[in-house]
C-alpha cells in the first residue's frame, strides 16, 4: 500500500486552479499575476548576448558577482541600506525560493512563525516543510489594516519569525510607518527574526511610499528582506529572486539554497546585470504606466458594481462584491465569473488559514492589471456587462 503523503492536506494552488479555469473557459486571464507583454528588450539582448558567450554553465551557489554587486548598489541608491554583496546579498531562483530557503534555516520541528493573512500561499507551505507552524492575523476589508498588538498576542517562547508582506499581496496595501514601527517593536522586544517579502517595492502610487523593514530601528540584523527582479523588470518565468540580510542570516539561508537548487539560470543572473542599469528613468516610467492601468480597471471595476479602494502598490486590486452576490462564497463567485462571464479572477479565502473565521463573511476577489492595454479593455467590456446576477 502506498502511504499517505505529509502534503496530503495542502490542495492544488489557487492559480493554477484558476489559470486552468481560464484556459477551458477561453477567459480574459486576470487571476494568475504575470504580465501578459515582454520586459525590456534591452534585457532579453542581454540574455541572448550572455548564452552566444557561453555563460551556460553553472554559476556559483551564490549568485554571480555582477549581479549581487548591482543588488547591493541599488539598495544603497534607493534606501541607504548597505548589503555586503560577498557576504549579505545571495541571488535564488524567485522569491518563492528565497522564502523558502529563509524559513527553512531559522524555523524547524516545533516552532512557530507569525504572518499576516492575506497571505502568499507559499509561507504555510514553507513552514510546513519545515515541521513548523504558521500562525496568522487576519486583515479584514476594506481597510486591511495590520495591528501589532494582535501580532503580539500570538507570541509565544516557540516563535522564531514574523513573515511579512509589503507591498502587500493580495490587498494592495503599502504598510505606514507606524505599522511597520508597530510589526518592528514586537521583533525587538521579543528577539525574533523578521522575513520581509517586498518583492513589490517597485510598484509603488503616490502617495505612500515603501518602508523598507531593515531600515527601521534596530532592524537590520534580525530582517531578511527578499524581493525579485520578475516583477520589477516583468520577466516572471526567468525567477531571479534575491535576498539581503546581515551575514550571520545570510549563513543560513545558503546552507539550504544550496541543497535546494544550487544556483539560479546564469544567462539570466546575467541579463538581469543590464536591467540593474536601466536607471531611475526606467523606474519612473515602469510606475507611470503601471499607474494607468490601474486607473482605468479600477473605474471600471468600481462600475461594476465592486466595492474596490484603490491599491497603493502592487498590480492587485481587491474587490468586494458584497451589492452584486452577498450570499455566494468568493470561490463560487470566480468561479460563476470565470466559467459564464470569461473573465478570470483569484478568490481571497485561499489566503487564509483553513477555518479563519473571516472567511466565512469573505467576498472578496483580486485582479491583476499587469496586462496589456488590449487585455484590459477586453476586461473592461466584460465587466460592463457584469450585474447583480453574477
Amino acid at each position: 500500500m502506498i502511504p499517505q503523503h505529509r502534503w496530503q492536506t495542502y490542495p492544488t494552488s489557487i492559480f493554477s486552479v484558476m489559470s486552468a479555469e481560464a484556459n477551458a473557459a477561453g477567459a480574459v486571464n486576470l487571476a494568475q499575476g504575470f504580465p501578459d507583454f515582454n520586459g525590456p528588450e534591452a534585457v532579453i539582448e542581454a540574455a541572448c548576448d550572455a548564452m552566444k558567450k557561453g555563460l551556460n554553465q553553472y554559476a556559483p551557489a551564490t549568485g554571480i558577482k555582477s549581479l549581487r554587486d548591482a543588488i547591493s548598489r541599488r539598495y544603497q541608491t534607493a534606501y541607504d541600506l548597505k548589503y555586503d554583496s560577498e557576504l549579505e546579498v545571495t541571488v535564488h531562483s524567485g522569491a518563492t525560493e528565497a522564502i523558502w530557503c529563509a524559513v527553512q534555516a531559522f524555523c524547524g520541528p516545533g516552532d512557530e512563525a507569525i504572518g499576516i493573512a492575506p497571505f502568499y500561499d507559499s509561507y504555510p507551505a514553507a513552514c510546513h516543510a519545515g515541521g513548523a507552524t504558521l500562525k496568522t492575523v487576519a486583515l479584514k476589508p476594506p481597510h486591511w489594516k495590520v495591528d501589532a498588538n494582535e501580532i503580539e498576542r500570538l507570541v509565544t517562547p516557540k516563535t522564531k519569525m514574523i513573515l511579512i508582506n509589503t507591498p502587500h499581496n493580495p490587498t494592495g496595501r503599502v504598510l505606514t510607518r507606524a505599522e511597520m514601527e508597530g510589526i518592528a517593536a514586537v521583533a525587538r522586544k521579543h528577539d525574533l527574526i523578521v522575513i520581509s517579502d517586498e518583492v513589490y517595492e517597485e510598484i509603488v502610487f503616490e502617495p505612500a511610499v515603501h518602508i523598507p523593514m531593515a531600515s527601521m530601528p534596530g532592524m537590520r540584523d534580525r530582517t531578511i528582506t527578499i524581493s525579485s527582479t520578475s516583477k520589477t523588470f516583468s520577466f516572471t518565468g526567468w525567477k531571479i529572486g534575491y535576498a539581503c540580510a546581515p551575514a550571520a542570516l545570510t549563513e543560513g539561508i545558503r546552507r539550504v539554497h544550496q541543497f535546494t537548487v544550487f544556483c539560479s539560470a546564469t544567462p539570466l543572473q546575467h541579463a538581469m546585470v543590464r536591467a540593474f542599469e536601466l536607471g531611475d528613468e526606467y523606474y519612473k516610467q515602469f510606475r507611470s504606466d503601471y499607474l494607468l492601468r490601474r486607473n482605468s480597471l479600477l473605474a471600471s471595476i468600481r462600475a461594476a458594481g465592486f466595492d474596490a479602494p484603490a491599491p497603493e502598490g502592487t498590480y492587485f486590486i481587491s474587490a468586494g462584491y458584497e451589492r452584486l452576490a452577498p450570499h455566494v462564497n468568493d470561490l463560487e463567485f470566480s468561479l460563476n465569473l470565470v466559467r459564464h462571464q470569461k473573465l478570470a479572477t483569484i478568490p481571497l479565502s485561499p489566503f487564509y488559514l483553513p477555518g479563519d473565521p473571516v472567511c466565512k463573511e469573505l467576498r472578496q476577489v483580486r485582479f491583476a492589471f499587469c496586462k496589456t492595454p488590449e487585455t484590459l479593455k477586453k476586461a473592461e467590456q466584460i465587466l460592463a456587462a457584469i450585474g447583480p446576477a453574477t
